[in-house]
């Protein structure tokens, strides 16, 4: 699974404004409805149940919120780059910058997981997330996630 078959350009977001994670979620989530046709709070409600259960912040400014909802047709991810980083109770404690929300439908076990180790697996590569870093133009930030890399067939 590429990044590509889950992330459209229209769901990748710079975000200047955003102060803190409640911010952060609530707005994915409103990206997320308008890809998904799904409701705001529905989807803010799904990813905020996950968070409870345990900060989804991987470390080294990266976060993966994500969560399940009845009915979706595919795997979906929206993604942020923001202009401030903001506490996300991260396992290395650091604040972070690089948000990749994923939604799955239901039952979607194997392709939810694949999309998670797919976004974790493509974070880690410090390249790309310093380019990441040194953009806040949309079309670019998806054009260096979605661009050809590599990629490590999963065990």
């Amino acid at each position: 699974m590429e990044l590509a078959d889950i992330l459209s350009e229209e769901s990748v977001l710079a975000c200047p404004d955003v102060k803190d994670k409640t911010t952060l979620l609530t707005q994915l989530s409103r990206k997320a409805a308008t890809l998904t046709g799904y409701d705001a709070r529905t989807i803010l409600e799904t990813i905020e149940a996950r968070e409870a259960l345990g900060s989804t912040g991987l470390g080294n400014g990266i976060a993966v919120p994500h969560g399940k909802l009845a009915g979706l047709k595919g795997v979906t991810a929206v993604f942020a780059r923001l202009a401030h980083p903001v506490e996300f109770d991260s396992v290395d404690e650091q604040p972070v910058d690089l948000v990749c929300l994923l939604l799955a439908p239901v039952g979607a076990g194997a392709d939810h997981l694949k999309a998670l180790a797919r976004v974790a697996r493509l974070l880690r590569t410090e390249s790309l997330v310093d380019s990441l870093r040194a953009s806040n133009d949309p079309q670019r930030l998806y054009a260096l996630l979605t661009q050809a890399v590599p990629s490590q067939h999963a065990a």
